[in-house]
């Protein structure tokens, strides 16, 4: 017949009082490591979205910066016809297209500064590790 040890039930039930913590803390952990990928995942699309509004800005006003000197000749009213005529009306939509694109430009700038923080943490964790 075996005998039973007080000690032994006690260190058993401490035991799965770890256990069960253990547990606990692995399932946080995992959480935490879930939310952390998807925020990751939002952030590297926040930038990829900054990209590609970066590339939209740029063309945009290059496409409306050769058509300032034709704007200015305008302003200063001096008379445009033919293939200069229809620049400026191309160029004027270009306008407006230039004020959207940087305005969805400011958006995604504002959306990805969280990318700065987490290059930093990154970059800091490179250099220490």
């Amino acid at each position: 017949m075996a005998k039973t040890n007080g000690v032994k039930t006690e260190t058993s039930v401490q035991e799965l009082s770890l256990n069960s913590e253990a547990e606990e803390e692995a399932i946080a952990t995992s959480s935490a490591t879930i939310e952390d990928s998807q925020g990751i995942d939002e952030i590297l699309n926040s930038l990829k979205a900054l990209l590609s509004t970066v590339e939209k800005l740029q063309k945009i006003r290059q496409e409306v910066g050769d058509i300032k000197p034709l704007i200015g000749r305008m302003l200063d009213g001096e008379l445009v016809a033919g293939e200069e005529l229809e620049q400026l009306k191309s160029g004027v939509s270009g306008l407006s297209r230039l004020v959207r694109a940087y305005s969805d430009h400011q958006a995604a700038l504002s959306k990805a500064q969280p990318a700065r923080e987490l290059l930093d943490r990154v970059l800091k964790e490179g250099h220490t590790g």
